[in-house]
């Protein structure tokens, strides 16, 4: 496996400042449900593969609607992580997408905030498109977005100096660049994938640390993340994520 980036790094979070770490509440517990939410329509029956499982959170929430998960982790330590809490129900190959080779073609493929991670997004996406979906199968890929009015608002603040900058702390934990549904789009066409859904998830004005604050309290109602997820899909461009589902094209 390439040793030419440290995985392992670039996910920890120890001692950096609230508003640089690399994964919040926020993520767990508000966008994965509605990740999870705005995928589920669109799953094809049977297995499933996830690319960059991270410690496992989210494969966790997958496991009920497939008959089998693989999961491909570049980082060792969360890689660990994540067998002890997914056990032998779950495939692992510990290995960067650009090298790794896989036994079969899956049903369902998600990415999920990691795209913006890799040097050569579309190389990745070739891949999934010409070696790893199967016949009929879906995609789902989604990444943080860059015209969120959190990340706006930031912009005017003059916190960063556009909205798909790279701030130094995301570059910190590996991004590349920061994707908007455009140039999301652009890169998966460009791999030869077919869009067949393209939105957003969750209308998002508070920046991750603000949300998690907001979180311990008993201003935000499960009905106002509802809203917000609902006004999300009114309006995928000011989402927190953005996310296509695609189908093998030519």
């Amino acid at each position: 496996m390439s040793q030419h980036r440290d995985y392992n790094a670039e996910m920890h979070d120890a001692d950096r400042p609230m508003h640089e770490r690399y994964a919040y509440g926020f993520d767990y517990d508000v966008m994965h449900p509605y990740m999870l939410r705005s995928f589920q329509p669109f799953f094809r029956p049977g297995n499933l593969l996830e690319l960059g499982c991270a410690k496992g959170d989210f494969t966790q929430r997958l496991r009920p609607y497939f008959n089998h998960i693989s999961c491909v982790e570049a980082a060792g330590d969360a890689l660990i992580q994540a067998r002890a809490r997914l056990g032998t129900e779950v495939s692992f190959f510990h290995n960067v997408f650009e090298e790794v080779e896989l036994p079969q073609r899956y049903d369902n493929i998600v990415m999920t905030h990691v795209l913006e991670h890799l040097d050569d997004p579309v190389a990745v996406l070739r891949r999934v498109n010409e070696e790893w979906l199967a016949p009929g199968g879906r995609f789902f890929l989604a990444c943080p977005n860059a015209n969120a009015p959190s990340r706006q608002i930031a912009v005017k603040m003059g916190l960063i100096s556009h909205n798909s900058a790279v701030t130094p702390a995301e570059a910190e934990h590996g991004h590349r660049c920061t994707y908007a549904l455009d140039t999301l789009e652009r890169d998966a066409t460009a791999a030869g994938l077919k869009v067949v859904h393209r939105s957003g998830i969750f209308f998002k004005a508070l920046a991750n640390f603000q949300w998690d604050r907001l979180l311990k309290t008993d201003i935000i109602s499960p009905q106002y993340l509802d809203g917000c997820f609902a006004l999300g899909q009114q309006y995928p461009d000011l989402c927190s994520s953005v996310y296509l589902v695609c189908e093998a094209g030519n």
